[in-house]
């Protein structure tokens, strides 16, 4: 693979604009090159002589650069550092100017310096925000253990203790201080002093780092005086701790062993995207250098000079490749980490703060074409076994669809999501779209596009297996035996998917059983990305909720054994029919009204007040199917004309960020992943079309040709389709602003509040 290629695979994707610009430096240098070619070109054939005197100028060249290359190379360029704002600015002056088309190498140069001044500027930012959460963390970590030391002996507690030396953030808060007087130093360049380098890997440096640290904190602390100013900073995200914070007394300083349990995990949690952060800032580093390195060494060998060793010495002296401490403190950090969150099982500690990357395994891709080969085949069968046996040609037909259809109807619009969610991924993947990150997967956790797609087929392999031998068994003389097929398939896949065993995925349906059962708590848990984006989805499955409900009761209630749907009839189970159908709009309703009590969003506010509309335009609906008269007709029409156009004007304006009128692309946004215009713009008007699914069933629209239960699967498909589409779009709009904001870590929230107005984040 090309390095032009790697480089771009490797990058962070929210923070693309701050590396080297590399793709746009290379199409420089092919300007230099079709330079040179011309030039060459111009000053044509010499003469036999001077072809001897071009010889003998580049021996004697060839001489004097084996001979003296440092001088020859810095008479190509020089660079300067101007300190502006006791901050590094470099700038190159190319000392061959008069030669022809050395203005495409002045240029060259003039952006080469451009990139470094701001890779450079950048990176500073990133670590100068890493030195003061350190600082924070241990400030944090002192807390944690002074409040521990109080709960396990409060008669002593009162005693002093050095915190210096017996907290367990001391080899983090030494590292800090070494960053900050390196930091003066970078800074000011005033002070020369040569700072102690201590090695990270060796017991000794951890001695001397304490040494060091006693004398930076000489002083004496009491617990109680340690968190005589603090306060629990944990936010209510559970219904208990929601209560909790309605009903007690924001003033009680009063800690418990809960506190200090929640404190814990909350610092373990901070210190694990710490040290995320801490290898992404040199990550970042060390792609950068390598890129100035490729970058330069194409330069020389284009042009024939030796600038490369000149200008490379530069970037080592700079900020960017003479800052170390980025890596020291990844070593102070795994070792706090390891000794007090792992109970010094390293092994354990790297599992948690460096999980391996997934290996793509060959027999999900078989699995995948065996699966998708034996649907086609069980889907051929099925028509041959229709057409051939006769099945359901007096009547039964009608008493099928009514009955066993929307049992299987249920595994069609889940395998059909599913497969919608595969291609989501797929390009999202392809558009380097970070969808992990945004979704808050653990690293190496996540489910790619084959393995979704391997659990969409494997539904499909076994629903057209059910289905077939339903449809075998109805030629032989089994009246009970078919009708329990769809019920032993939804029970395998719920086991599949409540299995405790560490199989089948686990952290990925643990991941979706949590975020299922937060959606259903609403309003009482916080409502994270992950919760509001699978409620969206729970609304595009209305259909299939409806079809669970039939399906509960027609096995519940006994109609199996006779194909009896009398009792969709019933009173109670009508209520019902209009209850579980508003179920996932009003969970999206509370969530936002819980955002907006929380975040003090008023934009929240009317994603509610959308939502309730959408949950009127429904139960108005679903009155009009039960109640067939001109009222209803009327009142679902403007109903749901209201929701409809508000829902859309949501979906391209608010979640997809389109529709700018003064953006660089026209009614698009500035910004867009995808190359062609008018994919947007396709998007748009599909997703308008497809909004008006539900006029289906106000129009009591019918397929010619297809029994009703048919016709109204395949419009419930085009809102799931519909739903797949929007979700592309969705998570690049929320990717592209973590981009314009550099936002590549998760915000961990901390679990202690200092009244001294200080580090309360």
């Amino acid at each position: 693979m090309k390095f032009g290629k790697e480089f771009i695979a490797q990058l962070i994707p929210e923070w693309q604009t701050a590396y080297l610009d590399y793709i746009f430096l290379k199409s420089m240098l092919k300007d230099i090159r079709k330079s040179k070619e011309k030039k060459r070109k111009k000053s044509g054939e010499n003469s036999g002589g001077l072809k001897k005197t071009g010889t003998l100028g580049r021996t004697f060249t060839g001489l004097m650069r084996r001979h003296s290359p440092r001088k020859l190379e810095e008479e190509v360029i020089l660079v300067k550092n101007m300190q502006h704002d006791g901050k590094d600015s470099y700038e190159t002056m190319f000392l061959m100017a008069a030669e022809e088309g050395a203005e495409f190498d002045i240029d060259f140069f003039n952006r080469l310096d451009l990139e470094l001044n701001k890779v450079n500027t950048f990176y500073r930012n990133k670590v100068e925000d890493i030195l003061d959460e350190a600082a924070l963390l241990d400030k944090q970590m002192n807390s944690l253990i002074a409040l521990k030391a109080i709960l396990r002996d409060p008669d002593k507690s009162k005693h002093s203790v050095h915190l210096g030396t017996t907290q367990p953030s001391q080899e983090l808060t030494t590292a800090t201080s070494m960053l900050n007087r390196n930091k003066e130093r970078y800074n000011g360049s005033a002070h020369k002093e040569v700072i102690n380098e201590i090695e990270m890997s060796s017991d000794h440096s951890f001695q001397e780092f304490g040494t060091q640290r006693a004398t930076l904190t000489s002083q004496q602390l009491e617990p109680v005086k340690v968190v005589r100013n603090v306060k629990i900073n944990i936010m209510p995200e559970t219904p208990r701790s929601t209560f909790r914070s309605i009903l007690s007394d924001s003033q009680t300083k009063h800690f418990s062993k809960e506190d200090l349990d929640r404190g814990k995990q909350m610092l373990r949690a901070a210190f694990i995207e710490f040290h995320r952060k801490l290898w992404l800032v040199k990550s970042f580093s060390s792609l950068n250098l390598l890129a100035f390195s490729k970058i330069m060494k194409k330069y020389d060998k284009i042009t024939g000079k030796q600038a490369s060793r000149s200008y490379l010495d530069v970037v080592e002296k700079s900020y960017l490749g003479s800052c170390e401490e980025v890596g020291k403190l990844l070593g102070r950090v795994e070792s706090t980490f390891t000794k007090y969150f792992t109970n010094g099982n390293h092994r354990n500690a790297m599992q948690v703060l460096r999980p391996l990357r997934k290996r793509e395994k060959h027999r999900v891709t078989f699995l995948i074409g065996l699966f998708t080969g034996g649907s086609i085949a069980l889907i051929a069968a099925t028509v041959f076994l229709i057409r051939f046996f006769r099945i359901y040609e007096e009547g039964g037909v009608t008493q099928y669809m009514d009955a066993v259809f929307p049992l299987y109807s249920i595994l069609g619009c889940i395998f059909l999501h599913m497969l919608m969610y595969a291609a989501d991924i797929y390009l999202w993947v392809h558009y380097r779209i970070n969808y992990p990150f945004i979704f808050g997967f653990k690293s190496g956790s996540e489910l790619g596009y084959r393995e979704i797609l391997l659990i969409a087929m494997a539904i499909s392999l076994f629903s057209m297996f059910g289905i077939i031998s339903n449809l075998n068994m109805e030629t032989k003389d089994l009246p009970t035996i078919p009708e329990v097929i769809p019920l032993i398939l939804m029970l395998v896949l719920l086991f599949i998917l409540v299995c405790p065993f560490k199989i089948f995925y686990y952290s990925s349906r643990i991941f979706l059983l949590r975020s299922a059962f937060r959606c259903m708590c609403a309003p009482f848990y916080k409502v994270l990305l992950p919760e509001f984006f699978l409620a969206d989805q729970f609304t595009s499955q209305v259909q299939a909720i409806r079809e669970c409900q039939y399906f509960f009761c027609y096995y519940i209630l006994g109609a199996f054994k006779n194909r009896d749907t009398e009792f969709v009839d019933n009173n109670v189970y009508e209520i019902f029919f209009y209850v579980v159908a508003v179920i996932p709009y009003w969970i999206r309703c509370l969530q936002s009204i819980r955002r907006l009590v929380e975040e003090r969003d008023p934009m929240q506010g009317y994603n509610a007040l959308k939502y309730f509309a959408t949950v009127v335009a429904v139960v108005m609906r679903t009155a009009y199917s039960k109640n067939s008269n001109d009222i209803w007709k009327m009142l679902s029409f403007l109903t749901s004309g209201i929701a409809t156009f508000i829902s859309i004007y949501w979906d391209i304006v608010i979640d997809w960020g389109l529709l700018q009128k003064n953006s660089q692309n026209p009614w698009l946004r500035e910004k867009l992943v995808i190359g062609q215009n008018k994919i947007y713009f396709l998007a748009m008007i599909v997703n308008v079309f497809l909004r008006f699914a539900w006029m289906q069933s106000v129009l009591r629209f019918q397929i010619p040709g297809l029994h009703y239960k048919v016709t109204v699967t395949i419009f419930a498909c085009l809102e799931i389709v519909r739903r797949g589409i929007w979700n592309f779009f969705r998570l690049e709009n929320e990717h592209l602003n973590n981009v314009g904001k550099y936002r590549a870590f998760k915000s961990v929230p901390l679990p202690f509040q200092y009244g001294d107005g200080e580090d309360n984040h």
